[in-house]
């Protein structure tokens, strides 16, 4: 089995047992370290188990990265402990905030990009990397509505985190084509923006349209397959900038650990067709 990572999968715990004996080529497996800042237990020996075996990475939900104070200290150290513990290939966390004067919302909530929003954003990422002793990946949101007092547009926002902090991105195809849908952008157009060298890691994930009478927008639910038109888009990105690792990513209806993997298997194989295209042009 190669431990170079091609396409993984969300690790949960109704799946640890068919996750460690997965001999699949490039298989990784991604988890959330805020469920594993623990100092023991059956989810740290599965984990451990697990990473014996395969490439791991830790994909944050709570440093809260776009608040107006700097990421939380403890929050930072249990962080710190994991990675050196199961040093990961890729750390990310998400362009959001959640914390703010003590309080703390279970939720990635979004924010006006304005040139004193981006110096904050600065701030945390440089003081987190710092600390961590890692290169972040920052993952672009999904949005839902208009939000104002914006000064520049994501791509742009995104650009400066890359240049003014050395972060990388981890580019969530289901979040663009949500935002794109719900704000009525150009997914394909947003896509080719980014930078490319930056990328270090794709997500996949499925949605669904919001249930209200007269609705149309989409919710990233992460509970339902990809649809196709995600598909076409991840197929269409990644022949243009060459493969990423890339995440199937299920957080709520999970299904059989067959049916996860077959997804898994679409990207691998679609990762390894780039990757013998390139060899063929060398």
């Amino acid at each position: 089995m190669s431990h170079r990572p091609t396409a993984g999968v969300g690790l949960k715990p109704e799946h640890y047992a068919e996750a460690a004996e997965d001999v699949r080529d490039g298989l990784w497996f991604e988890v959330h370290p805020e469920n594993y800042m623990i100092d023991g237990g059956p989810r740290l020996a599965w984990l451990e188990k697990i990473a014996s075996s395969h490439p791991l990475s830790l994909h944050g939900v709570g440093m809260s990265l776009a608040a107006d104070e700097l990421p939380d200290a403890r929050h930072l150290r249990a962080l710190k402990q994991l990675i050196e513990r199961f040093r990961p290939f890729a750390v990310s966390e998400h362009l959001a905030w959640s914390k703010r004067r003590g309080g703390y919302a279970p939720d990635l909530l979004p924010f006006p990009r304005t040139l004193r929003t981006l110096d904050r954003v600065v701030r945390n990422i440089d003081h987190a990397q710092s600390y961590l002793g890692v290169r972040l990946l920052i993952e672009n949101p999904s949005l839902y509505m208009p939000l104002s007092g914006h000064e520049m547009d994501e791509n742009a926002f995104l650009g400066e985190l890359v240049q003014r902090t050395g972060c990388g991105l981890l580019v969530d195809i289901n979040n663009v084509h949500i935002s794109a849908h719900n704000l009525g952008y150009d997914a394909e157009a947003y896509l080719a923006r980014l930078p490319a060298d930056a990328i270090g890691e794709i997500h996949l994930a499925g949605h669904e349209l919001d249930p209200g009478p007269r609705s149309q927008m989409l919710i990233d639910t992460h509970a339902a397959p990809i649809s196709e038109q995600v598909w076409q888009l991840y197929e269409r990105f990644v022949a243009r900038i060459g493969p990423r690792p890339t995440l199937i990513e299920r957080d709520d209806n999970i299904p059989a650990y067959s049916d996860l993997m077959r997804e898994r298997d679409r990207a691998h194989r679609c990762l390894m067709a780039l990757n013998v295209k390139d060899l063929a042009n060398v």
